[in-house]
C-alpha cells in the first residue's frame, strides 16, 4: 500500500491510497504535525515507504495508516493531551513500573481492564487533590 495524497483537519491526517481508499490517523500520535502551521504541514516528501517531513523531523509510514489503533484509547488520549503530567512520576505515585505505563501510552502494550480501573481511579484522586488545594 502507498499513500498517493493526505490531508489534514483539526485532529487528523487523511491519506488515500492508489486504489482510492481512504484512511486517517490521529494527529495526537504526532505532536509536531499536530502543532504545525499549514505551511509546515504541506512540506512534506512522499519516499519509499513513507511520508518525511524534513523541517519537522517527522516521518509517517504508509503502513501505520492501517493500523487497528489509528485512534488512542480513552486513556492514551488523557496523557497524550495531558502532557504537563510527568509519566514517570505519575507512576511512581501509583507504584507502577514508568515503562510499563509509557508502553500502554504509547500502544505497545494493553492494559488489563483492572489494571486501566487503578489508573483512571489515581487520575481522579489527583484531581480531587488538585481541586482541594486553597492557598
Amino acid at each position: 500500500m502507498k499513500i498517493k495524497e493526505i490531508w489534514f483537519d483539526a485532529e487528523h491526517i487523511y491519506g488515500c491510497d492508489e486504489e482510492g481508499h481512504e484512511y486517517s490517523q490521529s494527529l495526537l500520535w504526532y505532536p509536531k504535525l499536530r502543532t504545525a502551521t499549514d505551511e509546515e504541514r504541506a512540506a512534506y516528501t512522499f519516499g519509499f515507504d513513507g511520508i518525511h517531513w524534513r523541517g519537522l523531523d517527522e516521518d509517517i509510514s504508509f503502513e501505520s495508516f492501517t493500523y487497528d489503533d489509528s485512534e488512542p484509547t480513552p486513556l492514551q488520549r488523557f496523557f497524550l493531551t495531558h502532557k504537563e503530567i510527568n509519566v514517570a512520576e505519575f507512576a511512581r505515585s501509583l507504584g507502577m513500573n514508568a515503562t510499563l505505563l509509557r508502553n500502554y501510552i504509547n500502544g505497545f502494550k494493553k492494559p488489563s481492564a483492572e489494571r486501566e480501573n487503578e489508573i483512571l481511579a489515581h487520575i481522579h484522586k489527583l484531581g480531587e487533590e488538585m481541586m482541594a488545594a486553597c492557598f
